[in-house]
């Protein structure tokens, strides 16, 4: 992989995020990991996860870590590189678990740093769309907006996805 140690990919809701960042990951990378956040409490969800596995290919090893992507990466063992798909989700899952205890994001940053592969995560743009509704959506709300802004701030390269087409926000387009 190029020399960024962390890249954020950032998008709204199926702009081509996770299929940029796996194709970026697969660029320079012959031992890929995947650090899954979904869950799949319904039939859609189950079949979006299964679409999505047989895409990758089986070079993929893929950790399901849907609320401890950090512990995740303390056993990716010789992967060229790591994707983590997505923090959306992650905080989500943090968020109706009651499980957001304020240290969630150092102990990810924490493990990125001490991870041997560069890292890259895909994570949703929120503050573009309405309000919500709920006290619960609109702390979700800060909660992503919070994060992708210090783990914009903690990368070496920030890349939008809009269309399938992505655009450097920091550093350079591989």
């Amino acid at each position: 992989m190029t020399a960024a140690k962390l890249t954020l990919i950032l998008g709204g809701a199926n702009s081509g995020k996770s299929a940029y960042a796996e194709a970026l990951v697969l660029q320079e990378a012959q031992r890929p990991a995947y650090v899954a956040t979904a869950q799949a409490f319904d039939d859609e969800m189950r079949a979006k996860i299964a679409r999505h596995q047989v895409a990758r290919g089986p070079e993929w090893t893929t950790f399901e870590a849907p609320l401890d992507p950090a512990g995740a990466l303390g056993k990716v063992g010789l992967a060229d590189a790591v994707l983590i798909d997505c923090a959306t989700l992650w905080l989500s899952n943090l968020l109706i678990a009651e499980a957001v205890d304020g240290d969630h994001e150092e102990r990810l940053f924490a493990a990125i740093e001490d991870c041997p592969a560069p890292v890259v995560i895909v994570s949703n743009e929120v503050g573009a769309g309405l309000v919500p509704e709920t006290a619960m959506g609109r702390r979700f709300r800060s909660l992503q907006g919070g994060f992708n802004q210090r783990a914009a701030a903690r990368a070496d390269r920030v890349i939008a996805v809009m269309a399938g087409l992505p655009l450097a926000l920091k550093g350079d387009l591989p």
